[in-house]
């Protein structure tokens, strides 16, 4: 059976889909197609991107926000679109800079490996060159040449000890390099606001575990959280007010946290969590426990002695190996959030 030069499969039976993947795919393509057409917005790669990570599910925040504003009477414009993702060039901007760290980690490597071994040597030449030193004094024939090559010799060494002192500052200096390096790695995967992981270090510790929990067959379940009325919050108490909810939420899901359950700040008013070796009920149990209990607590603002009332969130858990990847089950979990929000808030569901 002879293939075309294109390499295209044959159709019909002969050209089986594992998984329905093709028809996946044709149906993000066709959602993205129907975006960008419908909104008249450029078929640009940045507004390719956007529409990727909303309708794929790798932005499930994003995807409410466009679902929201196309019902609404202003609609989805490019100046729209341009404001609201303006973060998403910050996070190209991180990946670039996590290779630029990387290379210099890199580069770092290299140049300690090479001062060490230049200090290891000229801390050798400069012992070598002192006993030859100490040889030519104690010589009882004390010539002219002697004498001269004995004051070539301190000269050398003066040198050489200069040279080993100014590679231990370098080395020292490397050191602090790297100790900085170490730092802006880890600010760059934490929320300024919470202390808490933010979006994209929950992303690689969800690959991460993911993997793992593939090798070793344990249950994994994800989830999103949202507070309730958080708009409200912000237009009736101000934005630094509102930062001081964020942060007692983001401290109520911290208490449950633990090496299983690992907590992250999203984005805006969203949380993510994933429950190692939990299933998706257990998991739910346990987010419902912190939910009642800041549902029970009566918040104050504290600058205007203005109570806040009930401050709620809810939220959605989905299993991540009943969906075909990860990103898949995140999603997943965002329309059973969206699905509690409909329901009446201050609740969790199940995918």
């Amino acid at each position: 059976m002879r293939h075309s030069r294109s390499g295209a499969r044959p159709s019909g039976e002969n050209a089986p889909d594992p998984g329905g993947s093709r028809q996946a795919r044709g149906d993000l393509v066709a959602a993205i197609g129907r975006f960008l057409i419908d909104n008249d917005l450029d078929i640009s790669p940045a507004n390719l991107v956007i529409a990727h990570g909303a309708f794929s599910g790798s932005n499930p925040q994003l995807a409410r926000q466009i679902a929201a504003r196309a019902q609404s009477r202003e609609g989805v414009t490019q100046l729209w679109i341009d404001e609201v993702t303006g973060g998403e060039a910050d996070q190209d901007g991180r990946a670039d800079l996590d290779r630029l760290m990387t290379r210099l980690e890199t580069n770092l490597d290299a140049f300690q490996t090479r001062s060490k071994a230049a200090h290891q040597m000229t801390r050798d030449y400069g012992s070598e060159l002192e006993e030859h030193l100490t040889d030519l004094e104690q010589l009882q024939k004390t010539g002219q040449i002697v004498s001269s090559l004995a004051d070539l010799a301190k000269a050398m060494l003066e040198r050489t000890r200069k040279a080993e002192d100014e590679m231990r500052r370098s080395e020292d200096e490397a050191k602090s390099l790297r100790r900085s390096l170490k730092r802006a790695k880890r600010d760059a995967e934490v929320d300024y606001l919470t202390g808490l992981p933010n979006r994209r270090a929950f992303e690689a510790l969800l690959a991460r575990h993911h993997r793992e929990a593939r090798e070793t067959p344990i249950a994994l379940s994800v989830a999103f959280c949202d507070i309730d009325n958080f708009k409200a919050i912000n237009d009736t108490h101000g934005h630094d007010a509102g930062d001081r909810v964020l942060k007692v939420i983001a401290d109520t899901l911290a208490q449950i946290s633990d090496d299983h359950c690992h907590v992250a700040r999203h984005g805006g008013e969203e949380f993510v969590m994933l429950f190692r070796g939990l299933t998706p009920a257990e998991a739910a149990q346990r987010l419902d426990d912190a939910r009642e209990r800041l549902a029970s607590r009566r918040l104050i603002n504290r600058k205007t002695d203005t109570p806040f009332g009930v401050i709620t969130f809810s939220g959605g858990v989905a299993d991540v190996f009943g969906y075909a990847d990860p990103r898949a089950a995140l999603k997943a979990a965002d329309e059973a959030l969206y699905r509690a929000k409909e329901a009446g808030r201050n609740r969790i569901e199940v995918a």
